[in-house]
């Protein structure tokens, strides 16, 4: 029952493979790789309130088991209980049992630890697992990659490749600004809060016009003319792993250190409404946007944001493919 549910799991059908392992878990209760199963597939659907008791319940039967332990410390660290979570990861990635060798636990328990203020120690974790191959770098922790891909934290248009497409966009950024503007009236709806929990602080929400290599044609209906020059640029609207979409920032906020998901693709930045007191860093280089200016970087590499200004800030992010991927590459990747 456990293969028929594996089965169901890899077809996409989480629902009837959390019946098939429940009904198991009835007939054979506490048994690990039964309540192992069950609790790695309530993540896979998204629901860690169902997950959590379950890698509870294994720690009470077997206290030592790894695979329990770093999944349990994922769900507090996402809870934001990083005290709790950090001895959890720290003893479940120690056993390098099945299931504990994967970067995203090393990537968890680095951020729990930074986020409470225990940067040395942060930056051993990410050192440490970069040598054992979970990163590219310390300062590299991006998950879905390619290999051997030109890796440095800022690029001009010139090195990525996208001379043209960013003089079409500053060209335009007036008109960009002005639609990104009129969005930002409550009353439309356009703009929605950061989901990912990266903010220490404040208020940072997003309006997206294209995601994964999908156009969204609702949204753009309401940037319509910024959606136009968008399709323009085939490097953007083609990018299965990354986005098109305003991004608008409120004084007093603060992103925390973080890395994008994946190596193939270079993040843009055009700025529409710059206010004075906001700087980004990409790795240990500091610069501050400009309006109807690009920034260019590769989000794989940590990156912070501070808004210390007295208004909004509003920019138009627009990724586009590394520029050494192949077609053939690109056309092969899976959509994040």
């Amino acid at each position: 029952m456990i293969a028929q549910a594996d089965r169901l799991r890899f077809l996409g059908n989480s629902m009837k493979s959390i019946s098939v392992l429940e009904d198991l878990n009835k007939r054979i209760p506490n048994d690990i790789t039964v309540l192992r199963e069950l609790g790695v597939t309530y993540l896979i659907k998204g629901n860690n309130n169902a997950a959590k008791p379950i890698f509870q319940k294994i720690l009470e039967v077997v206290p030592s088991d790894g695979h329990a332990k770093v999944h349990l410390g994922f769900i507090l660290k996402s809870e934001t209980k990083y005290e709790e979570s950090i001895p959890l990861l720290t003893e479940g990635i120690a056993t390098e049992e099945e299931g504990t060798k994967e970067g995203k636990y090393y990537f968890h328990l680095g951020d729990a630890l930074y986020r409470l203020g225990r940067v040395e120690q942060a930056y051993e974790v990410y050192s440490s697992a970069a040598k054992k191959g979970f990163f590219l770098s310390k300062w590299q922790r991006s998950l879905y990659n390619v290999d051997s891909l030109t890796a440095k934290p800022w690029w001009t248009p010139d090195s990525a490749k996208v001379a043209k497409f960013i003089k079409l966009l500053e060209d335009n950024w007036q008109v960009i600004r002005d639609e990104g503007v009129a969005n930002m009236d409550p009353k439309t709806g356009s703009f929605v809060p950061e989901v990912e929990n990266l903010r220490e602080s404040g208020d940072w929400k997003q309006f997206t016009l294209y995601t994964r290599g999908k156009r969204n044609d609702a949204n753009c209906k309401r940037a319509p003319k910024t959606c136009e020059i968008i399709d323009q640029i085939p490097m953007a609207t083609s990018n299965k792993r990354g986005q098109v979409k305003f991004s608008v920032l409120h004084p007093g906020t603060h992103i925390w250190a973080h890395c994008g998901p994946t190596n193939c693709r270079l993040r843009s930045h055009l700025g529409l409404v710059v206010p004075d007191g906001l700087r980004i860093r990409v790795k240990d280089q500091t610069r501050k946007w400009q309006e109807g200016k690009m920034l260019i970087f590769d989000d794989s590499f940590e990156h912070e944001v501070w808004h210390d200004g007295d208004s909004f800030r509003l920019i138009l992010i627009v990724d586009f493919w590394h520029p050494e991927l192949t077609e053939s590459q690109r056309r092969k990747l899976t959509a994040i």
